[in-house]
């Protein structure tokens, strides 16, 4: 039984929800950018400004545009888009002093950024601003074309840069140096590869001010895992950042099976747009090529006992079968067959995942709820994301599985409809967790509500 504490949220109208939504996106809006968070989060992260535009794309085509050309405009002249571009803000930690990019040859001169990337996802959120555009108007539909054969080089640039540096070992899948470029920091997924990173004694000294802007700590990753993160930028940037040698000196190196999954869907949606707006057809055929490979990699990462995808310790040699979220990336990206298929979607409607009987919206947790690695707070190991949510659920909706797509809709407004628009949720009470009014969970929130609306005639 639930205690007062934790009583049910209130669940706010479509109209108003859609309401509150556009308002966060407008009061986090800096003019040229919409920051991730007003608290926690001051400046653009990579993969936030991807679903913030999807959600501006809803409001404005103009702005929606223009957000993904501030982020493009970052872009490293080796091709990696940068997993955090640096504000004028201050009260954030690791800024842009600790990152200490200045130095490296390939980064941008007019910005300030990070040195490590966050999941290709920006294919995606273009192919949804030009989808959305064309339904709007001509005028719309001009724009957001106009700009997407502009940028279409950009993003083929950002997928050659992973495939070239990042497919590092006989497994396929693409590697990380850091947890932080997963997007999932402190998930499981991580614990055995984290636990062989050592700081070192000449870690320079630190202050968490992430801290300062949630309620309970207990919310966020621990002190022993911040050390850790610090010490892999330490290593990062003594190689200057350099992609090659990132992948042979950093104590952490990881196959993630997720990025690959969306690495593969990117490629093929970026393929798509490519034979629609442009005349690169090399391009194209490249683009194919590495999601055909990304496909097969994800497929071939699945756990015999579990049906589940696998990341892959590439210093150890060895699968990590942790119980997240990220077992069921075949879904995404297709290639392990049908009757494999199957199997996962059964067990994602199973009461070890979405199907857990004391969950408060059916979407998929970020750690299975009967695993011993859950905790119903903390950051990526246990809480639900409406992030995850809408992507599963757009790409649901792309491989013809419209009824699923439409109940993880519907679960995931449930999930957000008391209007906080929190990072992240507590499964079984559906309580905002971390920092509220998130720019990317507003902005899915609006385009949710859009994609259950019908079209004007």
């Amino acid at each position: 039984m639930l205690t007062t504490a934790e009583a049910r949220p209130k669940m706010l109208p479509a109209l108003a929800l859609a309401e509150r939504a556009a308002a966060v996106l407008r009061d986090n809006d800096t003019g040229s950018l919409v920051t991730a968070a007003p608290r926690l989060y001051p400046h653009m992260w990579s993969w936030d400004a991807a679903f913030i535009a999807i959600g501006l794309a809803q409001l404005d085509t103009g702005r929606a545009v223009a957000e993904l050309d501030t982020l493009l405009a970052a872009q490293w002249r080796d091709g990696m888009i940068p997993h955090i571009v640096f504000t004028s803000a201050t009260g954030y930690f690791p800024g842009p002093d600790r990152w200490g990019t200045d130095t490296a040859p390939q980064r941008p001169r007019h910005v300030r950024t990070s040195g490590i990337c966050q999941p290709p996802v920006h294919a995606i959120a273009l192919r949804r601003i030009v989808d959305v555009a064309r339904r709007k108007s001509r005028a719309d539909a001009e724009l957001a074309e106009g700009f997407a054969t502009g940028v279409w080089q950009r993003l083929y640039r950002w997928h050659r840069w992973i495939a070239r540096y990042r497919i590092v070992d006989a497994s396929g899948l693409v590697a990380i140096v850091h947890g932080w470029e997963s997007g999932m920091d402190n998930s499981p997924r991580w614990d055995e590869p984290y636990a062989r990173v050592v700081p070192g004694a000449d870690l320079p000294p630190y202050a968490r001010l992430d801290l300062l802007a949630v309620d309970d700590p207990a919310e966020r990753p621990s002190d022993d895992d911040y050390r850790r993160y610090l010490w892999l930028i330490e290593q990062l940037r003594r190689v200057n950042y350099q992609p090659d040698h990132a992948v042979n000196t950093s104590d952490f190196l990881v196959g993630d099976t997720f990025t690959t999954a969306l690495f593969s869907l990117a490629c093929d949606v970026l393929a798509e747009l490519g034979e629609e707006l442009t005349s690169e057809r090399d391009q194209v055929a490249e683009l194919r090529q590495w999601a055909g490979q990304a496909r097969r990699a994800v497929a071939l990462s699945r756990r015999p006992d579990s049906g589940m995808a696998a990341d892959r310790d590439i210093r150890q040699g060895n699968w990590i079968a942790t119980p997240t979220l990220a077992g069921f990336s075949p879904l995404l990206c297709g290639g392990a067959g049908r009757r494999a298929e199957a199997d996962l979607l059964s067990t994602m409607d199973s009461s070890d995942w979405s199907g857990h009987p004391d969950l408060f919206a059916a979407v998929v947790p970020s750690v299975s709820p009967r695993a011993r690695q859950f905790d119903r707070c903390r950051y990526w190991r246990g809480p639900q994301w409406p992030v995850l949510a809408w992507l599963f659920s757009w790409a649901f909706e792309r491989r013809g599985w419209t009824s699923r797509a439409a109940e993880l809709r519907t679960q995931g407004l449930r999930l957000t409809a008391d209007g906080s628009f929190g990072e992240y949720y507590e499964p079984f009470t559906g309580r905002p967790l971390g920092s509220t009014n998130q720019s990317w969970t507003a902005a899915v929130v609006l385009d949710w509500l859009a994609t259950g609306r019908p079209s004007p005639r």
